[in-house]
This record gives C-alpha cells, structure tokens and sequence, in this order.
C-alpha cells in the first residue's frame, strides 16, 4: 500500500513539474531556445542582483531602444553599452521578447488569463516586452498600428499592474 502511494506521489509531482515548466515555457518561448551556443545564455536573465536592477533603470533612462526581429537594441550612451553584463540584455531583446504584434498579443492575453504572480525572469521579460511595444507604437505608421500596438501596450500595463499587486 505505501509503495502505491509512492508511486502516485511521484506521478503527481511529474505532472505538476511538467505543467509548471509548460507554463514558463508558454509566456517566453524563446528563453529556452537561444539563438547564440553559449550555455550561460540558456534561460537568461538580466537582473541578478540589486546593482542590476539600478543599471536596468539606468540604460533605460539613457535612451535604450529595442529594434525589431532579427535586431537587438541600441544605448545611446556608449559607456553603458560597453559593460559586460548588458550582453545579456542584447541576448535576452534579440532572441527572447516577442517582437511581432501577433505574439506580443499572444503574451498579453497568456497574462491576462494567468492567476499567480509572474517569476521574477517573466516579470523582468515581461517588462522589457512592454518597452518594445511602447517604442513599436511610437513608431507605427498607421493608425491601425498605431490603434493594434496601443491595445498591447495597455494589456501589458495591466499584466505587469496586476502583478504588482495593489497599490496603497
């Protein structure tokens, strides 16, 4: 009888494994398949500690932009863009944040229907996601575009707000 119970214990804890992991594959599927060999680079992340956060804000406020498929992004400011940890911000809007409107869209409405709190790396994705889509709707030409990006600018808002939590 113990060994059943094992046994379905262990059963259990496979498939919440798997549909956890479906889950965080599901936000940002590019996290998992890297373009660039490194290993480092498999699932990366940005913000490792609190410097990187401060850095974030920084290069964010210096004029980053993030350019669209098959580029990566631009800081204006050269000794910002020279420091080695913001390799991995390059690797993590080239190859892991969506750029095409239909998979942004696809992303928010994941968001929307999503009832825990986000991991810190699909917070910090997700945050980036919403500096390309608001720099994407700076950009756009019509006012269709313009009227699609404001519509996934905004769901991303109220992800990244609902996550957060309420505010007092």
């Amino acid at each position: 009888m113990t060994q059943r119970w094992a046994l379905l214990a262990v059963v259990y804890l496979s498939i919440h494994l798997a549909a956890t992991q479906h889950q965080r594959r599901a936000l940002f599927p590019g996290a998992r398949r890297i373009k660039r060999g490194t290993y480092s680079l498999v699932d990366p992340t940005f913000q490792r500690s609190a410097a990187d956060v401060d850095l974030l804000f920084e290069i964010l406020l210096a004029g980053m932009q993030i350019e669209g498929e098959g580029h990566a992004m631009l800081i204006p400011d050269e000794e910002l863009a020279s420091l080695r940890s913001v390799e991995r911000l390059d690797v993590i809007c080239e190859d892991v944040l969506p750029k095409r409107l239909s998979d942004v869209r696809r992303l928010a409405a994941e968001l929307a229907r999503r009832r825990r709190p986000l991991s810190w790396q699909d917070f910090e994705r997700t945050v980036l996601t919403l500096v390309y889509a608001a720099q994407t709707l700076a950009g756009a030409g019509g006012r269709q575009q313009r009227e699609a990006w404001t519509d996934a600018a905004v769901q991303l808002f109220r992800a990244v707000q609902k996550d957060l939590g309420p505010l007092k």
